[in-house]
């Protein structure tokens, strides 16, 4: 099972994950307050991780597009809610719904 090593503002969390869950929930159901505004649709960027180690797979066009709209990403931000866990990781998640004050919006499909 892929080790995902989660750095957040209260410390890094390690998590174990099945192959192929959406990162996003992965993080989630470890107990971390990350935040997904758009429900996992790849529309808000509130899901932003940075990726620190690993290889989180290609990235699709929705989340290439989405991206290219900010200004001044580092080239290792991505979209959470569009990365299949398939490997070890280690990430830091940019925004959580504690620091905030949000509430992190609707739980993404794991479709």
């Amino acid at each position: 099972m892929p080790k995902i090593q989660a750095e957040t503002a209260t410390g890094v969390i390690e998590i174990e994950a099945p192959a192929g869950k959406k990162l996003v929930l992965a993080i989630e159901d470890a107990g971390i307050d990350i935040l997904h505004r758009c429900g996992g649709n790849a529309r808000c960027t509130t899901c932003r991780v940075e990726i620190l180690e690993g290889e989180p797979g290609d990235m699709g066009d929705l989340e290439r597009e989405r991206l290219a709209r900010e200004a001044e990403l580092a080239p290792n931000i991505r979209l959470s809610c569009q990365i299949r866990v398939n490997g070890d990781l280690k990430v830091r998640v940019v925004s959580q719904a504690s620091v905030r004050g949000m509430d992190p919006g609707p739980r993404p499909a794991d479709e």
